[in-house]
């Protein structure tokens, strides 16, 4: 069954969803976006991601395409429409359309576009056995922190670890991890103690990295934001990825060397059941305190 969309105001099935050729959005990746994840039928954790949003909004000098109330409600009907009980809702603003120039047009109108994809969130086979990662050099722009459309070098890295017969990749820069693909990194060493990069320029500051940090208040871990090499995460106790798209998903292997036992970590398993607990109850974290 065909999918409805949300472009520009209107809601259209998937086949009549469309954007002009010269949408900056496509010809520069002139444009951001925001995942929120959807768990039944409500979403998880939104004002976060939205918030985000403006914030990559202001970084790029973009104007927001419509009132949060407005998007809100254009969200939630998306989620009736498609009958989406379980999986996420995409959003992507791009500065509009243009002739082609490099410069900011100077009255473009944004463009916005809403779509839903169905996905087994709660249940997900990877999460019962974890993922295998390769490490790739970390070849993206330098303001890793802007959430926007271009992911070439994302989906480059995406693909590599498809070529070698594993799930995801991790990205190296001078020596450290950055983050995942598509993802934050993290590790857990013996004494419990999770390590995850500090928030900069070089990662993305993930919503449910924010969540998965307030959490470890209530799983006694103490936690550290600190760059970590490949080789502290092949000698880690256990290590794991956090996203709106998996939760926390434990790894258990890196370039072909085990982490730990080669199983998922009890720390892993722990923050995802009470990220899903939480998620499920609360539909936010706000109210977690570290």
């Amino acid at each position: 069954m065909s999918r409805t969309f949300y472009v520009n105001g209107e809601f259209v099935a998937e086949a009549d969803a469309k954007v002009s050729v010269l949408d900056r959005g496509f010809l520069f990746a002139d444009a951001v976006y925001e995942v929120s994840s959807v768990l039944g039928g409500q979403l998880i954790d939104n004002d976060a991601h939205m918030n985000r949003l403006h914030r990559s909004l202001s970084e790029i000098s973009m104007q927001a395409p419509a009132t949060d109330a407005e998007v809100l409600a254009a969200q939630q009907k998306l989620i009736e429409l498609n009958e989406i009980d379980e999986g996420l809702v995409y959003l992507q603003v791009t500065r509009g359309v243009a002739d082609r120039d490099f410069g900011f047009p100077a009255n473009a109108t944004p463009t916005i576009v809403m779509f839903t994809q169905k996905k087994n969130l709660l249940n997900s086979p990877q999460a019962k056995t974890g993922i295998k990662v390769i490490s790739v050099p970390d070849i993206r722009w330098q303001r890793r922190d802007i959430k926007t459309v271009g992911l070439l070098a994302p989906a480059l890295a995406k693909q590599a670890a498809a070529d070698a017969g594993v799930d995801d990749a991790w990205m190296v820069e001078d020596g450290f991890v950055t983050e995942g693909s598509s993802n934050n990194a993290y590790i857990v060493h013996h004494d419990g103690t999770i390590q995850t990069r500090h928030l900069g320029n070089e990662i993305l500051s993930g919503i449910t990295r924010e969540a998965v940090l307030r959490l470890c208040g209530l799983t006694q871990n103490k936690y550290i934001e600190k760059p970590f090499t490949i080789e502290e995460a092949k000698n880690a106790k256990e290590a794991f990825i956090t996203s709106a798209s998996s939760f926390v998903m434990p790894v258990v292997s890196i370039d072909g060397q085990d982490i730990g036992d080669g199983e998922p970590g009890e720390t892993s398993k722990k923050l995802r059941e009470l990220y899903i607990e939480i998620a499920r109850e609360k539909g936010t974290f706000s109210h977690v305190q570290e």
